[in-house]
């Protein structure tokens, strides 16, 4: 698969980092895993329940149990496990367990498809973090010499066109400290 690019400048994130212990930290991240989903599906395809199992921890308990659960395919695709009742949807992506507000979704489903990302503002829990991703290649799968990879503990991602004023005097650095605030894949199409 060709790799995707982010066609404008309204795809940012704002992500806020836990320590683990008593506060939050603010950090700023563009790193929806789900937009990369085809490239990093999941090494070996889980059960509905082993999925369900999995998202534990990704957000508050009180979403994850209301929440519809969607299941990631060898191919990408998404299968629905469970219907919700409270608009989030929650799911186990490459490895990373996430649960993402109605917006989130849609944001991530255009990035994916390459198509306008929707004049929302979204949210996105990964409260057991992620395994990492490019800083300065939106869509690589693997880390390299040069893609300067950063791994995020637990955050929350705020995505869509709204975030972009919100990202306006944070750090560009192509090899950010996760632990400080910043806005991933400067020089990028998505944020320059």
């Amino acid at each position: 698969m060709a790799a995707l690019r982010p066609q404008t400048d309204r795809d940012l994130i704002l992500t806020n980092t836990c320590n683990g212990e008593k506060h939050m930290k603010t950090a700023l991240a563009f790193v929806f895993l789900i937009s990369a989903s085809t490239v990093n599906a999941q090494p070996t395809e889980m059960n509905d329940q082993e999925v369900i199992t999995s998202l534990s921890g990704a957000a508050p308990q009180t979403i994850i149990e209301n929440a519809t659960i969607v299941k990631m395919s060898a191919d990408g695709k998404l299968t629905t496990i469970r219907e919700g009742t409270n608009g989030w949807t929650c799911m186990n992506a490459r490895g990373d367990a996430m649960c993402a507000d109605k917006a989130g979704m849609e944001w991530g489903k255009a990035w994916m498809n390459k198509t306008s990302t929707p004049q929302k503002l979204g949210f996105i829990y990964m409260l057991r973090g992620d395994h990492g991703t490019s800083n300065t290649d939106p869509y690589a799968d693997k880390e390299t010499s040069e893609n300067n990879w950063v791994k995020t503990g637990p955050h929350v991602m705020i995505v869509g066109a709204e975030a972009k004023s919100m990202t306006q005097a944070y750090p560009r650095d192509a090899k950010p400290a996760p632990t400080k605030p910043y806005v991933m894949w400067p020089g990028t199409p998505s944020n320059t």
